[in-house]
């Protein structure tokens, strides 16, 4: 400790010195502990950003904050699923300790959460935008703003610390900059901050902006290989109802022969935009499809262009908000002593095995982006291969800002990843989902993940386990459980799996493991 209170001290006088004559006067205040904002996105994946490699995808200023900083291709979720997810951010632990395993349940702000630590060592706090927990924030943040439930893409209401329901005009992603920089503005200069910037994108039901409307219409998207799979032998994954072909609505989802008047909401748009998006989608998307006449796998892969073209448009808005508030930081003197992190709550299906949606912890849901920016701290350029996981951010957060960390928080810092690469990180994750069976049916299961091999146990209406050889069969389609040639390998991985359920003491799956022997 001794050690990181000298390293932030020589690094604020250099950065006292860089920057002698900035404008805002929260340098002084914000010298020894960074300022640290954090945007959370929800629903948005890799494979829908620049950074990870897709080449499609307008995301110039996420790839900012990676090329300044560092990108990590190993950042997992412990239960994908939105109110979880951020419930497992707050307070550094799984589901089963914090008591938040669904979307159907109420957070209990009242337990520990680490904003309330930040708070103890001297920071302002902020949450704007999305919440999603079921209850309000309290007195876990300063000041927050937020959207009631999943909020509205157009015209939303927010509900803010004073418990004042208040509606703004505009789009949902504009709006929460606003109100974002807004808070800056009005901030205490002479503290630092840790403000949770809060989006709605790239939720379903997918609603661009007015101005990104058709961006992609242009672009032909390649089906993703697994995009046809038959499930052979995997049931849980062949009884979801989370498919592109059948469970994807051509009216709400992708907005084709959409009855705008009747539509919940397309009734708080305004006049103007709702002759927009009559304009697009009635004149021009809808009028495809009609004449089209598809059926069959054509009519599937051509849900699946429209669906790939609203969800990148939807995220355009995203990326140029995070833009303005990158701008921002810039303009008052903040960016050098700011740690900026963009994430989402968990990643999303673009078509991988014919789906939308997350929840399983196959890859493209167990993976979510994670990237960070601190200069003089993190290199530029640094990419980390670790396996990080999301219960992670609390500790590594509290760490920077100077604050102790609890023992009851279960993640563990990354802190020493992002000073040496070359320190090694955990051989395994685990994970644990539970919503069932609505929405969309995925049967509730926990399992490990090692650099080679994912062994999952799903349990329930009907109780049996996967295993996928990660280095062979990257796209998780061939259930190897029960071969005789894995025989040791799935010995090896039960007993890694039960010495993480118990590192965690996720009772539930250690009951279910130990039924299994008895019987």
């Amino acid at each position: 400790m001794k050690y990181m209170l000298l390293y932030r001290w020589v690094f604020a006088a250099i950065i006292l010195t860089a920057c002698n004559g900035t404008t805002d006067s929260s340098r002084q205040g914000n010298a020894k502990q960074p300022n640290i904002l954090f945007i959370f996105s929800d629903d948005h994946t890799n494979n829908a950003i620049g950074a990870y490699g897709n080449a499609l995808a307008k995301t110039p200023n996420i790839d900012r904050i990676a090329a300044e900083g560092a990108l990590f291709r190993n950042f997992f979720v412990t239960n994908s699923i939105c109110g979880p997810s951020r419930a497992s951010l707050l307070t550094g632990k799984y589901s089963h300790a914090n008591g938040f395993m669904s979307n159907e349940q109420r957070f209990n702000i009242d337990q520990f959460v680490f904003s309330r630590l930040l708070q103890e060592t001297g920071y302002q706090t902020a949450w704007i935008g999305k919440w999603h927990l079921g209850t309000l924030p309290g007195d876990a943040f300063d000041y927050w703003n937020i959207l009631p439930g999943q909020g509205f893409y157009f015209n939303p209401d927010f509900i803010n610390n004073n418990n004042d329901t208040i509606r703004h005009e505009g789009y949902v992603t504009d709006i929460i900059t606003q109100l974002a920089s807004g808070w800056l503005d009005q901030r205490d200069k002479d503290k630092p901050f840790f403000m949770v910037v809060g989006e709605k994108a790239t939720h379903r039901e997918w609603l661009p902006d007015i101005q990104d409307l058709g961006t992609y219409d242009s672009v032909e998207f390649p089906l993703p290989e697994t995009f046809y799979d038959d499930y052979r032998t995997r049931q849980a994954a062949a009884n979801q109802d989370m498919t592109i072909d059948e469970t994807m609505r051509l009216d709400i989802d992708l907005k084709v022969n959409l009855d705008f008047e009747k539509t919940l909401i397309y009734s708080r748009m305004n006049a103007d935009q709702k002759a927009a998006y009559k304009t697009y989608y009635t004149d021009r998307v809808s009028k495809e499809f009609n004449d089209k006449q598809l059926s069959g796998k054509a009519l599937t892969a051509w849900k699946f262009q429209r669906y790939m073209r609203d969800y990148l448009a939807t995220a355009n808005s995203l990326d140029r908000n995070i833009g303005r508030l990158l701008d921002y930081l810039k303009a008052h003197g903040l960016a050098e002593n700011t740690i900026v992190i963009y994430g989402s709550d968990q990643g999303f299906y673009l078509g991988e095995h014919g789906w939308f949606d997350k929840r399983f912890i196959y890859e493209q849901s167990l993976r979510t982006p994670f990237v960070m920016r601190y200069p003089g701290v993190v290199a530029a350029g640094t990419s980390i291969d670790q396996f990080v996981l999301n219960i992670d951010l609390a500790p590594t957060l509290l760490e920077l800002a100077g604050a102790a960390v609890p023992k009851e928080i279960q993640g563990q810092s990354f802190l020493p990843i992002l000073r040496d690469g070359n320190t090694a990180g955990r051989d395994a994750v685990y994970y644990h989902y539970y919503e069932y069976p609505e929405p969309h049916r995925v049967m509730p299961h926990f399992g490990v993940r090692t650099k080679q091999y994912k062994l999952v146990r799903f349990y329930g209406e009907k109780n049996f386990w996967e295993l996928f050889d990660l280095e062979n069969d990257p796209n998780e389609l061939t259930n190897l459980y029960g071969s005789d040639k894995y025989e040791a390998t799935i010995m090896e991985l039960k007993e890694k799996l039960k010495e993480l359920i118990t590192q965690y003491e996720d009772t539930d799956a250690a009951r279910i493991l130990a039924e299994e022997t008895a019987r």
